[in-house]
């Protein structure tokens, strides 16, 4: 032991501390080149999206790249229910706390690059040649099998851990930007009921009207049975009407509350009007023309995928460097006696450093396999990344499509409407002049509900795909 004491232990210990910080600090896994050639390729994805229509506000989409919620959804209602939200739903606690899983398994990987020191006191009593017993009691700092990480295999394992952490989180922010569409769309559907429910109220009201006007005229001989049957079975088709709206607006209620999260007073909802409907939602987020396919990438599923190849990237690394051979130490630093009571007297200083080298030679093909699998991962994570462009740019594309087409048919049902109006009108004033029968006045009234009908739901269509393409083309971090 004295022998030990004559060399220092210094040089050696700083040659452990050295090599674990030139481990610990070594670079984050270069993320991968395949990631942006995929992106970039046309037969992935087209560059661009193609002709949209006039841009809202006079802003562009590369004006606003991030633009928070609450700035695209402008409806003072929609925006207590996705705060709310934000605060209540489930789903998104699960994401959220999923994250906290997946940090905390980074954490573990990154601390795989430095050594665990730990206080260790011990002893040990030999019998001797002379037939006496010796004891020797040893206390001090220890670190065992720590792995000298020179050909990075610890490193690229800590930086898929990474990666995972990056792609959890990215995950988390497509479940909050799925959240808010979901919640708007959900809202959308809600003051759609509303405005159908208001509209089929004063449908019923009317035929109620138009009942007791046949039967009045029925008892004076102003016209037949057949007429006053016609104009009950009228009646009862919109009592039924009636009562499907408000079931619908009791299940898109409870699904509300649902997304939420917590109890909400739906009754409490500004009442929709049929015409208003429309403009629920003034998005703040212009689309001008020829947009370019670019913006995908601002999509936070497109950013998991991307991170999650990163990680299988990183693990085929870590996979073919288990070829490498492993350095491990093992090492201590602390006091050595014969007496537990003179352990920390001076002269009493030892260390040791036990240095281990593993080369693999034969492993029944295991490290192989691992290579392999770890490829075919690889492999697959990029195909999935692939999939995940053409997913999104399908997405934006329909949404697209959609917006400029709804107009189109919005315009084309409010002037169907106007025009079914005007038709009712003479059909009635016809009818009480005896000009015409009263099927005249039936189906007049049966277009006109269909078409106001349409339009309602034509003008929620537009506002819910305001929330689709807040969440295709990549929601806001805020």
């Amino acid at each position: 032991m004295s022998g030990l004491r004559k060399r220092p232990f210094w040089p050696h210990l700083l040659t452990v501390a050295g090599a674990a910080l030139m481990a610990a600090c070594a670079g984050p896994v270069d993320r991968p080149a395949a990631a942006q050639k995929a992106l970039q390729d046309p037969s992935v994805a087209p560059q661009r999206f193609g002709k949209t229509d006039a841009p809202i506000n006079g802003r562009s989409t590369a004006d606003a790249p991030d633009l928070a919620w609450d700035r695209f959804f402008t409806d003072t209602s929609l925006q207590g229910l996705i705060r709310l939200a934000l605060e209540h739903n489930r789903d998104l606690r699960l994401a959220a706390l999923n994250v906290e899983q997946v940090r905390a398994q980074a954490l573990l990987r990154q601390a795989d690059l430095w050594p665990s020191i730990n206080a260790a006191l011990g002893g040990v009593r030999l019998p001797t040649n002379t037939g006496s017993v010796s004891t020797t009691v040893t206390g001090g700092l220890t670190t065992a099998a720590y792995e000298l990480d020179l050909f990075g295999r610890v490193r690229q394992t800590a930086g898929a851990a990474q990666a995972q952490l990056e792609a959890s989180e990215s995950l988390r922010r497509a479940a909050r930007s799925s959240l808010i569409a979901a919640v708007a769309t959900t809202y959308v559907n809600v003051q759609a009921d509303a405005a159908l429910l208001q509209l089929t109220r004063e449908t019923v009201r009317t035929r109620e009207e138009g009942l007791q006007m046949a039967q009045s005229r029925a008892r004076v001989g102003a016209s037949s049975a057949l007429e006053v049957a016609q104009a009950e079975a009228l009646l009862q088709s919109a009592r039924a009407a009636l009562a499907q709206v408000q079931r619908q607006k009791a299940v898109d209620e409870s699904s509300l509350t649902l997304l939420v999260g917590t109890p909400i007073d739906t009754a409490g909802l500004p009442a929709a009007q049929a015409g208003p409907l429309m403009a629920l939602m003034a998005p703040g987020l212009a689309l001008r023309a020829d947009l370019p396919s670019t913006v995908l990438s601002r999509r936070p599923d497109l950013e998991a995928a991307e991170s999650q190849l990163t990680a299988a990237q990183a693990n085929l690394e870590a996979a073919r460097r288990a070829y490498f051979p492993r350095i491990t130490l093992t090492a201590s630093l602390g006091q050595a006696s014969k007496e537990l009571s003179s352990l920390f007297a001076s002269g009493t200083w030892v260390w040791g450093v036990a240095p281990q080298l593993l080369m693999p030679i034969f492993d029944a093909g295991r490290t192989r396999a691992g290579v392999s699998q770890a490829t075919a991962a690889q492999a697959a994570a990029l195909a999935q990344y692939e999939k995940a462009i053409q997913v999104a740019f399908k997405e934006v594309s329909d949404a697209l499509a959609s917006r400029s087409t709804l107009d189109q048919q919005w315009a084309a049902v409010r002037a169907q409407v106007q025009a079914e109006e005007e038709r009712t009108r003479l059909a009635e004033t016809r009818w009480r002049l005896g000009a015409s029968a009263y099927l005249d006045v039936l189906d007049a009234q049966r277009s006109l509900y269909a078409a106001q009908t349409a339009l309602i739901q034509v003008q929620a269509l537009r506002a819910q795909n305001q929330a689709t393409l807040y969440k295709v083309l990549g929601g806001g971090s805020r």
